[in-house]
């Protein structure tokens, strides 16, 4: 069985080494003990989001906290190369589940994205409000996907701004349905950026498609289907990592 995993409070200051005792306290404190009853003499993964991966025993446990005695300390290096996925705006609970798949996949940055046919737009409070609620979803799927990194979920985009990042990322891919170049069969470099761009439920206009090959992005089709904004990244994604040392070496 697998050892569950919890989030530190804050970042570990300083060096961390096996005996060392961390106590974990707050609202992953309380779910450890409350809710997944982990005890004394158990053992549980503390991750800060930033690579650090202690395992520990628990050794003390009250209401809310639990104190684990760390036995190992892992250091995981950033993921090479870099995932980066540019997630069109959708309506109702698309966008979060977008943003779910899209952190148990592996990818490391998901930049929020105003193209012209969303039809949701992030506005005034709503805006504060949607990217406060894709952080919380990354960090919880993060955690559930028992990752040691979360990803870092950017601030809302323009399309000058995707621009940008194709013009910087070692391959670029558009998800387009009248594409034809099939995404299987592109040649997968093992650095830098990747960045993945995924239209709204509308699709991306010929303008902006014009934008991004003109940056260096490429059109790419997924196959005979046409997805959802929710899981297309997810497949997209899922293609390109299988042909990484990311999955190849797992």
């Amino acid at each position: 069985m697998t050892r569950p995993v919890f989030w530190l409070p804050s970042v570990v200051d300083g060096f961390v080494g096996a005996g060392d005792r961390i106590e974990l306290t707050g609202p992953d404190g309380r779910h450890a003990v409350a809710v997944r009853r982990v005890r004394e003499g158990e053992d549980v993964e503390l991750v800060d989001g930033t690579g650090l991966r202690l395992w520990c025993r628990v050794v003390d446990s009250g209401a809310e906290r639990l104190v684990g005695e760390v036995l190992s300390v892992a250091r995981e290096p950033e993921p090479q190369p870099r995932l980066v996925v540019v997630q069109a705006l959708a309506k109702g609970e698309r966008s979060e589940l977008a943003v779910e798949v899209l952190t148990e996949v592996g990818a490391d940055v998901i930049v929020p994205w105003a193209a012209k046919r969303c039809v949701v737009q992030w506005r005034g409070p709503r805006a504060e409000k949607s990217a406060s609620r894709w952080a919380a979803t990354a960090r919880e799927a993060a955690k559930q996907s028992r990752r040691a990194r979360k990803p870092v979920v950017a601030q809302l985009a323009s399309t000058s701004d995707v621009t940008r990042l194709l013009q910087c990322a070692a391959l670029g891919v558009v998800l387009h349905e009248a594409a034809t170049a099939p995404i299987a069969e592109l040649e997968v470099p093992p650095q830098d950026d990747l960045v993945v761009v995924v239209g709204p439920e509308g699709g991306i206009t010929d303008d902006e498609v014009a934008v991004f090959v003109a940056a260096g992005g490429l059109p790419v089709r997924l196959g005979p289907s046409v997805l959802r904004t929710s899981s297309a990244g997810l497949a997209a994604c899922s293609v390109l990592l299988s042909r990484t040392p990311r999955w190849l070496s797992t």
